[in-house]
């Protein structure tokens, strides 16, 4: 790793994954500024007693709320002059984007835009970037690998993540800005966002409802433990990388590397639980893939990532949370 006093930004660090990050790079001596919009995609409770939990580190911390889709955001940016930024804030949900595109438009396209203008602007060593395996829509080879094809977007939100990609190639090459983008595979742990399968799941079996299982189980997952994409994120942000010139545009796939299917995690879930779930078989839904899998041999040479959580432990994890926080 290189030294450790980097001033990090973090947006969106109350959402799920970049808690997570904030929590461990406070805790690793950086100074962090986290931004996040507190939108009401879900339950605001679960955000601010997240940001509870940040405000608990005795650490060099600070958290704005603010619109990062609003160009007032270059202001508080300047402000803080990062080293590097982190780029989480987004609106996620692959279901959500079938009713609702306009909100991927200012959430994910010109909230990602104002972040390139600053640095483009005023200097900064690398964003990385979240993007998505969705990118990969209707590809049939698997494992999905980083060269393979990804202009066949099954739904919106996918669409959103690729443009991220294409910006963040347009403005290397423009501006010599460093960026890293990375193709996340289904994240799961404790401290989830409500409207994920794993956590809809472990609240309608406590609850004795029936959940719907769509594809009737059959589909698969690259389920990724939120400890291990961490470790991903905190090793392009932070980890030098000789296969890298000094001006790069780079995408990673960073997954779990042990798909399941849907079946077999919602036995996981009840075994954990010491309860059967009702289930409702149904069809695929529309905008849906059938299987993910990730080739992580890049991130692996490039930076030694190698997840190390196991699906019993992760989900062993989620329903001890889940148990405690509800």
């Amino acid at each position: 790793m290189q030294k450790k006093d980097k001033k990090i930004l973090i947006t969106g660090h109350l959402g799920f994954i970049g808690f997570h990050l904030a929590k461990r790079l406070i805790h690793e001596g950086h100074s962090i500024m986290g931004i996040d919009s507190l939108n009401n995609y879900y339950s605001q409770k679960l955000k601010k007693d997240r940001g509870k939990v940040l405000d608990g580190i005795n650490g060099n911390y600070i958290s704005k709320i603010e619109d990062i889709s609003n160009e007032e955001i270059i202001k508080t940016l300047k402000q803080f002059k990062p080293d590097i930024i982190v780029n989480l804030a987004a609106q996620a949900g692959v279901r959500h984007s079938l009713t609702n595109p306009e909100d991927y438009v200012s959430n994910n396209i010109s909230s990602f835009l104002n972040i390139i203008k600053y640095a483009k602007d005023y200097g900064i060593e690398k964003i990385v970037y979240a993007s998505t395996s969705s990118v990969y829509g209707g590809n049939t080879d698997f494992p999905f690998s980083e060269n393979d094809r990804v202009d066949d977007p099954l739904q919106f939100y996918a669409v959103t993540k690729r443009t991220n990609e294409l910006m963040a190639n347009a403005y290397n090459d423009l501006y010599k800005i460093n960026f890293i983008g990375l193709r996340f595979f289904t994240v799961y742990g404790p401290w989830g966002r409500p409207d994920m399968s794993i956590h809809k799941f472990t609240n309608l079996i406590i609850n004795n409802k029936p959940i719907d299982v769509f594809n009737y189980g059959k589909h698969s997952r690259d389920f990724t433990y939120i400890d291990d994409l961490v470790e991903g994120i905190s090793l392009v942000s932070l980890k030098k990388n000789k296969y890298l010139s000094n001006n790069y545009s780079e995408i990673y796939n960073i997954g779990g590397d042990h798909p399941i299917t849907l079946n077999n995690l919602i036995k996981e879930i009840e075994k954990n639980l010491g309860k059967k779930a009702k289930k409702n078989l149904m069809p695929l839904q529309m905008g849906d893939v059938k299987k993910t899998v990730s080739n992580i041999k890049k991130i692996k040479k490039h930076y030694g990532f190698s997840p190390k959580t196991s699906i019993n432990e992760g989900i062993k994890s989620f329903v001890d949370w889940y148990k405690s926080y509800y």
